[in-house]
């Protein structure tokens, strides 16, 4: 797969698709191997991921394409550190929605800036030296402050999809409407709304971290029952 162009793309919910992601990239690079990943959460501890790095590192990918940042993580910190090891390896990035932050963008920028000439002057050669490191530092931390920018919006738009459906059950409630199933109704109202909270902010389902297993020992419920409340979150999400 040397030279090849490859695009990754990653759904982090049951509820999102590839296809949008692998059509953007498919009308770029017609002839750009795919790689998928589904539902992973929000770390770069991802099967699918890790194989495509190590690809790149080993020398046999040198362009990998996103959607947009996000695909790549949705963790600033952990997202740069990988996006700079990328970077420096001489793999290129290329971000469809985000291009301002793609590796071309910058290397472009550094080879405008003063190019190191050897003089023979020992002195002169070591500061024309440090000079041109003090720009690549510079550069990647410009990067640094741009991608984190697109990190956070992305994190930002799944907590605003948490906080949305969390009123639309509080606004249910309010109204008398039906939340979970009738018979109980009353307790189980009380009960489902802070262990739907905490499945829509920690489930794997929607975006969070925890397999089921976890889940049920943090919320104390059955697997019947976060069954039921993740099928019900779904509605919920369908009709907000």
């Amino acid at each position: 797969m040397c030279q090849v162009v490859v695009g990754f793309a990653r759904v982090s919910t049951q509820r999102q698709k590839l296809d949008r992601q692998i059509a953007n990239i498919k009308a770029l690079y017609p002839h750009a191997v795919i790689i998928t990943e589904k539902y992973t959460g929000t770390t770069m501890a991802r099967k699918e991921w890790d194989k495509l790095y190590n690809m790149a590192m080993s020398g046999k990918v040198k362009k990998i394409v996103f959607d947009s940042v996000s695909r790549m993580s949705r963790n600033a910190e952990e997202g740069f550190e990988v996006y700079k090891q990328l970077f420096n390896a001489n793999i290129e990035l290329e971000f469809i929605k985000e291009p301002h932050i793609n590796t071309a963008t910058y290397k472009e920028a550094l080879n405008k800036q003063i190019e190191a000439v050897k003089t023979g002057d020992e002195a002169t050669d070591e500061l024309m030296k440090a000079i041109i490191d003090g720009i690549n530092k510079y550069m990647l931390r410009l990067a640094e402050q741009q991608i984190k920018i697109a990190f956070n919006q992305s994190q930002k738009e799944v907590d605003d999809l948490h906080t949305r459906i969390s009123e639309g059950i509080l606004q249910r409630k309010l109204r008398g409407e039906q939340v979970g199933a009738v018979k109980g109704r009353k307790n189980t109202v009380k009960k489902s709304i802070p262990a739907k909270e905490k499945i829509l902010k920690y489930s794997k389902t929607f975006g969070g971290t925890m397999d089921d297993k976890e889940l049920m020992e943090y919320t104390g419920i059955t697997h019947n029952t976060l069954y039921r409340y993740k099928r019900e979150i779904k509605e919920e999400l369908a009709n907000t």
